[in-house]
């Protein structure tokens, strides 16, 4: 499962809100690309559609659409978002990541 914190959840409600879409109708898709300096590399976009490989969940309200192969890599990942002077945005707490980079967009296992 993918979980998104109370945070995260609000950022994205605001976001969808913004753009003028239904958070009840749209979903954050996540996912991992080779990349980045430490090897894998998070995704994250907004979306209306469902996929056919798709694994989807829902915490708190929000809609989670994931590969079937980024979620072999996701596994109990917690979405966070860090506002702020210093905030970084949405941030991937995974628990399955051995090391990552300095500025947390890119892990390896």
């Amino acid at each position: 499962m993918i979980t998104v914190s109370e945070t995260a959840k609000n950022k994205v409600v605001g976001l969808l809100s913004e753009e003028g879409k239904n958070p009840a109708e749209s979903y954050i898709r996540v996912g991992v690309e080779s990349g980045g300096c430490s090897g894998l590399s998070y995704k994250l976009e907004f979306s209306n559609e469902l996929r056919p490989d798709d694994q989807v969940f829902e915490d708190k309200g929000v809609k989670i659409a994931v590969d079937k192969k980024s979620f072999l890599y996701l596994i109990g990942t917690e979405l966070d978002y860090s506002g702020g002077i210093n905030g970084k945005g949405f941030e991937f707490n995974n628990p399955n990541a051995k090391r990552t980079c300095g500025c947390g967009e890119s892990f390896s296992l």
